[in-house]
């Protein structure tokens, strides 16, 4: 059976190469190092398809190296989330999935499942009803990534979401959208820019955060060239530094933060990646919804306001004298 999914639901390791994508070659070691986690992402996919059991499948994701570890579980995760779709009567493999073993990996997993539902008519709804509320909209992200990853040159122009993606759903995937930008770009932080200026204005700070978020995890390139990135992000400095520190924290939850990471967090958000991970943790403090936005959107507004004040390290938890968004 597991091989018949692989047969009819692969992904051939061919089809994410930048020759194939048609990307900009850009630095030939990005590519290199970019195409490798895409790489390690199709693993995880495949694996899930030819054996869904759990020890199974974390053996062969565990023996993954360290720093692409997190792209094989979110391949697996998509694996898991379409295996799900296809044969609602086999269990909640997803579920069990990121309440066991991938619940370190939650980040990356929530990520993994959004690709799954562009490539089946699954609910949106549904799916993220059976995610954790919070990061539910990070499986919006993975959609958006894989648009923006597979249709490029749609999205490159300015594409707008699907149809089916709605009210803030919309925001969730234009994060997603921007991290597959770094992929796009071949971690150009010159062309990245001009990429993003395609798109209406309203657009661009979620498209800087997941710029920021891909800058920090996937990386690729040297630290120090972030520093232009930092500088050419202008007003979106904050967004910028927030999806830095999203990708932060979910390596240090992972437990595989790279000395990249850390010295990527230094340019993109002035800090370290552990300290940037405890401002995720920090602004999570009395965290409600307030009728309009949901709590993930307030979290972000919580993290980028942290970033816009010129005291940095010095935010102050929701509910004390500062108020809900202490400068």
């Amino acid at each position: 059976m597991g091989k018949l999914c692989k047969l009819l639901l692969g992904i051939s390791e061919g089809e994410t190469t930048f020759h194939r994508r048609g990307f900009p070659v850009g630095n030939p070691e990005a590519r290199r190092h970019l195409e490798r986690a895409a790489r390690c992402f199709v693993s995880g996919y495949h694996w899930a398809l030819l054996d869904a059991r759990l020890p199974a499948l974390v053996e062969n994701l565990n023996g993954v190296e360290l720093e692409y570890r997190g792209f094989a579980y979110e391949g697996a995760a998509m694996g898991l989330a379409l295996l799900d779709f296809l044969t609602p009567w086999s269990g909640r493999r997803l579920e069990q999935f990121l309440n066991g073993p991938g619940e370190a990996h939650a980040y990356m997993v929530h990520v993994g499942a959004g690709w799954a539902l562009a490539r089946v008519p699954a609910s949106i709804e549904r799916m993220k009803r059976r995610l954790e509320p919070l990061l539910c909209w990070l499986a919006l992200d993975g959609y958006g990534f894989h648009e923006g990853f597979f249709k490029w040159r749609r999205y490159a122009a300015g594409g707008v979401p699907p149809k089916r993606v709605m009210g803030y759903g919309c925001r969730a995937f234009d994060q997603g959208l921007g991290r597959s930008l770094w992929f796009v770009s071949g971690a150009g932080v010159r062309s990245i820019p001009r990429l993003i200026e395609a798109f209406p204005e309203k657009r661009r700070s979620d498209l800087w955060s997941g710029v920021g978020l891909a800058a920090v995890y996937a990386g690729g390139i040297r630290a120090e060239a972030l520093v232009e990135l930092r500088e050419s992000a202008g007003d979106y400095r904050a967004e910028l530094a927030q999806g830095g520190a999203f990708a932060a924290k979910a390596r240090h939850r992972a437990g595989n933060l790279t000395d990249y990471a850390n010295a990527a967090c230094e340019q993109v958000c002035g800090c370290s990646a552990e300290e940037a991970a405890k401002i995720t943790d920090l602004t999570l403090e009395n965290l409600s919804q307030d009728g309009e936005q949901p709590e993930y959107e307030i979290w972000r507004r919580r993290i980028q306001s942290h970033f816009r004040s010129d005291r940095a390290g010095t935010y102050e938890r929701p509910g004390r004298s500062g108020g809900e968004d202490s400068q």
